[in-house]
C-alpha cells in the first residue's frame, strides 16, 4: 500500500517514477527504429525503374523538372539489386492522351473519355523515336526486363500494371509473382502520375512498396505531387530515401 502521510509527498513521488520508468521502456521501444539499419534487398525484392526516357528529361518534349538528377542515384541504387525492371512509356503517335489528337485542345486541358477524365499531355515517348528511348546515361546492364505501356490507342496507361481503365492488365504484376518477388523498390519518373500509379497498383496487388523519394521528381500540376504522396501513404506505400537502401 502506498504511503499516504504528511502532504502526499511519497504518493506524488511514486507516480513521478512510475512515469519515468513507462517512458524509459516506450523510448528504449522505439529507439531501434530512430537508427534503422540500412534496407537490404534480396531475392524477393525488385527495383522498378519507371520511365526515364529522354522525352521526360531537361529538353523533351514533356520534360519533369530535374528529371536528369535522379540518373546517377538510380544507377547507384540499381547495384544492391539482383532483380531490376525498367518501363518505357510507348505510345502511338496519334495517342489518345495528346491534345494534338483534340481539336482545339491545349496540354494540359483535360477531356472526358470512357475511362474516366484524361489531363492532355504533349506528344510524348512516340513509338521508335529518339524521344522514346530510355536516357542513355542509365547504366543498368543488369535490368532484366523493360515492359511498355500507353502502346494501346485509345487508353492511356501511367500504371506499370494497370491500364487506365483499370481492366487491362499489363502482365507485370504476375511477372513478379511468378518470380516470387514480394517487395518493390519504385523510382523514376513522374513521381505524381506514373510512379504513383504503379506503386499504388502493386499495393493493390498484394506488393510490399517503397518509393525511392530522392529518385525520383514529379510534375505537380494543380497540387498533383501532394495529392499523390497522401494517396501513396494512405496505401501502405513507404516513402524511403535513396541511403536507406543498402547498396
Amino acid at each position: 500500500m502506498l504511503e499516504t502521510s504528511g502532504s502526499g509527498t511519497s504518493r506524488r513521488n511514486f507516480i513521478i517514477g512510475a512515469a519515468g520508468i513507462g517512458l524509459a521502456q516506450v523510448l528504449g521501444r522505439i529507439a531501434p527504429a530512430w537508427a534503422a539499419e540500412p534496407i537490404k534487398p534480396d531475392g524477393t525484392s525488385a527495383l522498378m525503374v519507371v520511365d526515364v526516357q529522354n522525352c521526360f528529361l531537361p529538353g523533351g518534349s514533356l520534360a519533369v523538372k530535374e528529371g536528369d538528377q535522379i540518373i546517377p542515384v538510380i544507377n547507384k541504387i540499381a547495384q544492391g539489386f539482383t532483380n531490376v525492371v525498367l518501363t518505357q512509356d510507348w505510345h502511338t503517335p496519334h495517342h489518345i492522351s495528346f491534345a494534338s489528337s483534340h481539336t482545339g485542345k491545349q496540354p494540359f486541358e483535360t477531356v472526358a473519355l470512357p475511362y474516366g477524365t484524361q489531363i492532355l499531355w504533349p506528344d510524348h515517348c512516340v513509338q521508335g523515336t529518339e524521344g522514346a528511348a530510355l536516357a542513355k546515361e542509365l547504366n543498368i546492364p543488369k535490368a532484366e526486363l523493360i515492359i511498355r505501356k500507353g502502346f494501346h490507342n485509345d487508353v492511356d496507361s501511367y500504371s506499370a500494371f494497370l491500364e487506365a481503365d483499370k481492366k487491362t492488365q499489363t502482365g507485370l504484376a504476375g511477372y513478379f509473382k511468378e518470380r516470387g518477388i514480394t517487395t518493390l523498390f519504385v523510382a523514376g519518373l513522374a513521381t505524381d502520375f506514373c510512379v504513383a500509379w504503379s506503386a499504388l497498383d502493386a499495393r493493390r496487388a498484394g506488393f510490399t512498396v517503397y518509393v525511392v523519394e530522392d529518385a525520383c521528381r514529379g510534375i505537380d500540376a494543380n497540387g498533383s505531387l501532394a495529392k499523390a504522396w497522401a494517396d501513396m501513404a494512405a496505401a501502405g506505400v513507404k516513402r524511403i530515401q535513396s541511403t536507406d537502401i543498402a547498396v
